[in-house]
């Protein structure tokens, strides 16, 4: 049974149906994740609360049998706590980035993140060496981000805060899949261990909450009351739930879709949509919450989403030489 799916492979409906689904699903939590992050002035605790939702989620699903609890060993979990690290600080950031600047401006900065894994690539053994065409195609993207920020009759304008928790997000993002990529390929390799592709972004999401339980405490306990009651007497405790509650129940969905996705194509054609998702959100944010498109930054973002595309096709491209050598 499993060699004749494997052969067929996944249905073309079932593809647009994760693609649909993951889209619906960045495009709604980057919406909910602002208005959230707008009511309340405590950006570690709104993503620490949005993880929450993705844990209570996963205990249902392996508290009723709906899905296989994962078999671990403590050696395996040892193995996910520094990707769980790395995957909290990588949500942490976007969630900050967007919080004290426009959506818009932190998915520009985000499409620097080739930038950050090529470095990491070549920096962390074992070495990951790319096409000379990729790294050709980190010039676009990251002067592309680079005239985004330059606003027309004021000259470079950068809400560096954002961009420095964009930074972050995006560094993290490159070390999480620079050191996960061996280890969830053995954990998911190993039938026994129960973790499919949901499951390792299950286990990977309750790391990386506990992870961010400190954040919260170290940076906001002090002020979060304050800050509690300040949103909830301004826009209401239920507004402030709700969206919350649903920034954390769509950004658990759309990366489990998106995992699904990768799963059945590969990272290539998962990293190309990826691209494209951008493009989207930042169309979709600036409607809702109005935010301003000047030219430069129109064009500057095109530049760096058309260079993403692009390394993301040149990167995974065989060079000469290993062709020779296989």
């Amino acid at each position: 049974m499993g060699s004749s799916t494997a052969s067929s492979g996944p249905s073309s409906l079932k593809l647009v149906g994760l693609v649909a689904a993951w889209y619906a699903g960045n495009t709604l939590y980057n919406i909910y994740n602002k208005k959230a992050t707008n009511m309340i002035h405590a950006h570690w605790f709104v993503a620490a609360a949005q993880l929450v939702v993705g844990v209570v989620w996963s205990m249902v699903m392996w508290g009723t049998g709906i899905r296989k609890t994962p078999n671990l060993t403590a050696g395996d979990i040892a193995k996910c706590v520094p990707i769980g690290l790395f995957a909290c600080l990588a949500h942490a950031g976007s969630v900050l980035a967007m919080g004290v600047g426009a959506v818009s401006f932190a998915q520009i900065v985000k499409a620097c993140e080739p930038a950050f894994a090529a470095a990491i690539g070549l920096l962390l053994p074992p070495m990951d060496v790319k096409p000379l065409l990729a790294y050709a195609m980190l010039i676009p993207i990251v002067g592309g981000v680079g005239l985004a920020c330059v606003k027309e009759g004021k000259g470079v304008d950068i809400n560096v805060t954002a961009f420095a928790w964009a930074s972050m997000a995006n560094m993290a993002a490159a070390l999480k899949g620079k050191m996960g990529g061996s280890v969830t390929k053995s954990l998911k390799g190993d039938k026994s261990k129960n973790m499919d592709s949901a499951n390792v972004y299950a286990v990977m999401n309750i790391i990386s909450f506990l992870f961010n339980v400190p954040m919260v405490v170290v940076a906001e306990l002090p002020t979060l009351q304050e800050e509690w009651d300040k949103a909830t007497a301004e826009h209401g405790a239920q507004a402030l739930i709700i969206n919350i509650a649903l920034s954390g129940f769509f950004f658990y969905i759309y990366n489990e879709f998106a995992f699904a996705f990768t799963a059945n194509v590969g990272a290539v054609t998962s990293s190309v949509l990826n691209t494209a998702k951008r493009v989207i959100i930042i169309v979709v944010s600036s409607i809702v919450f109005v935010e301003p498109m000047e030219r430069n930054t129109v064009i500057g973002s095109a530049i760096a989403i058309g260079g993403t595309f692009a390394y993301s096709l040149a990167s995974k491209a065989t060079p000469a030489a290993k062709k020779k050598k296989a």
